[in-house]
């Protein structure tokens, strides 16, 4: 009788721990990015991802190109309605060991209460690539939508300035990096 309670409380304990799994699991789903492929042996740091990318104007005088923005989850949050430049500055002051210099003052965030980001996340930092002199049919999709978009969209991170990409992510041992492959979808989602 004994050996059969103890492997129902067994059974239950582990229904219950992959119950909790999978919700930890689910909680961050909208985070993660769809894993499409493994990236070929001349580059094992690569994977291929399905990703949401802010779409920017640039902040520079002639305007030229889209800026394209991918943050940490925990980053993301923080910088709705908030420029490039804004975010950055967080981000930096997220990573950073000294939270007390000079440029982590006056963010509009108090970092006391925001962790480092966990182990493992995705991208480690705030990326941002430039698309610069694009020929008029690479990335149609995206092109269009920039140009239709309201200027003051693209000038703060916002939702519903974002489209949804197919990237390659490199995680090298000294920082990320990703390549924009395909957009496949622009807003509205």
């Amino acid at each position: 009788m004994k050996a059969i309670r103890s492997l129902v409380r067994i059974g239950l304990v582990s229904i219950l721990w992959g119950a909790l799994s999978a919700a930890v699991a689910g909680m961050h789903e909208g985070y993660s990015g769809l894993l499409l492929a493994q990236s070929p042996s001349d580059n094992p740091g690569s994977v291929e991802l399905e990703q949401f990318l802010f779409v920017q104007a640039p902040d520079w005088k002639n305007g030229k190109g889209i800026v394209l923005t991918w943050l940490p989850p925990t980053l993301e949050r923080l910088c709705l309605g908030k420029t490039e430049k804004q975010c950055s500055m967080i981000d930096f002051c997220i990573r950073t060991t000294n939270r007390e210099s000079s440029q982590c003052k006056n963010i509009g965030v108090n970092l006391a209460r925001i962790p480092p980001y966990p182990p493992g996340t995705r991208p480690r930092r705030m990326l941002s690539t430039v698309l610069m002199y694009l020929e008029p049919k690479k990335f149609e999709q995206l092109q269009q939508f920039y140009a239709s978009a309201p200027k003051a969209s693209l000038e703060r991170l916002s939702m519903s300035a974002r489209v949804k990409a197919r990237i390659r992510y490199t995680r090298k041992p000294d920082d990320d990096d990703f390549e924009l492959l395909d957009v496949i979808a622009v807003p509205p989602f």
